[in-house]
């Protein structure tokens, strides 16, 4: 916790266990009930009340309670209301015991067990609104910290949108992909009616991404497009350009972020393939790993500096929308797999 956090906590912690004090003095003297006893009594009461309560909070820190769902935390809740406050009632009764402060208000020496129920009662509704303001404050900001990743990530993947549709529409893909195109015309016009369609279907679903709602989408889906692209490339390579797919059936249906799989094949056809005088292999893998989505695009090629020199929008882009779809859980790297072969691999979690 940064200083500011935990200055703004002992501010709350004190303020409030102040509160306290005060409210008990002022009804204490209302009834004319204030005794020394009395006050010794409160002020070891808070002084307990201040220790178990901190100790509760680390409690809480440590166990990560607050990243569990909420039927967890409620339930959690309710457990350590009441274990802490039968801590308290355990540390007071046997003080007021040793230092015979065992008075009622009508000046009768209180049992030992009445006392401890009685300091148990007064610590339960006490300790339970204290975790009620602690677990709605880390909720409030928690909210909203959802809602600033939500905006960052919309906004990254505007961008990424943007961007990817600009490379799509890029008049140099497109010069390309049409004079492949109509050399095909007269030698092999089922193809070219093919290769307008894969075309085509690029172009559509780069619109369709400014329009939907959706942040991720199926892999089957996406390895969709990434198919048409693919074919798209292959006239254009011809046989410098070799396609592999090792993908897990049960995988299809696994939901990845949209286009990041055609992100990641557009980066091995640009800094690996088309620096290759003789070509070279791009190969799509799709399996599962330790409870972990595993995606990979390995192709022919040397890296040159990862997501720092080689990879540019595209791959730091992934890095960054991956951290805000899955809060930290999933991983993403760039690595010279053996001396010719270089490999982008993210792992997703499962959920």
């Amino acid at each position: 916790m940064s200083r500011t956090g935990s200055l703004r906590y002992w501010i709350f912690q004190l303020s409030g266990w102040g509160i306290f004090i005060l409210i008990n003095i002022f009804f204490a003297i209302a009834f004319d009930q204030l005794t020394g006893n009395m006050v010794e009594r409160l002020i070891f009461f808070v002084e307990i009340g201040i220790l178990f309560s901190h100790i509760m909070r680390e409690t809480i820190k440590k166990s990560a309670i607050l990243f569990r769902s909420l039927q967890q935390q409620i339930i959690i809740f309710v457990i350590l209301t009441i274990m802490f406050s039968l801590f308290i009632a355990a540390v007071q009764t046997p003080y007021e015991e040793i230092c015979n402060l065992r008075l009622s208000s009508s000046g009768k020496v209180m049992s030992f067990h009445t006392l401890l129920i009685y300091h148990f009662t007064t610590a339960l509704p006490l300790l339970f609104i204290w975790n009620c303001i602690y677990f709605m404050y880390h909720y409030v900001l928690k909210s909203r910290k959802q809602q600033m990743d939500a905006l960052q990530l919309e906004a990254l993947v505007k961008e990424l949108e943007l961007k990817t549709i600009k490379a799509h529409i890029n008049p140099h893909f497109i010069f390309n992909a049409l004079n492949s195109i109509r050399a095909l015309v007269d030698e092999d016009p089922e193809r070219a009616r093919s290769a307008i369609t894969e075309l085509s279907n690029i172009l559509r679903s780069s619109i369709s991404m400014n329009t939907g709602k959706s942040d991720t989408v199926s892999l089957k889906d996406e390895l969709k497009i990434v198919k048409d692209y693919l074919a798209l490339e292959n006239m254009r390579f011809e046989d410098r350009l070799k396609i592999e797919y090792e993908v897990e059936e049960q995988t299809l249906e696994q939901q990845v972020p949209s286009m990041m799989l055609q992100t990641l094949v557009e980066n091995a056809i640009k800094h690996g393939i088309s620096k290759q005088i003789k070509g070279g292999v791009v190969k799509i893998i799709s399996d599962t790993k330790n409870n972990y989505h595993l995606l990979a695009v390995q192709n022919t090629g040397h890296l040159n500096g990862g997501l720092a020199d080689g990879g540019g929008f595209g791959l730091s882009s992934t890095q960054d929308r991956l951290g805000l779809l899955y809060g930290g859980k999933a991983k993403f790297e760039i690595k010279q797999l053996t001396a010719s072969l270089v490999e982008a691999k993210v792992l997703i979690p499962f959920y």
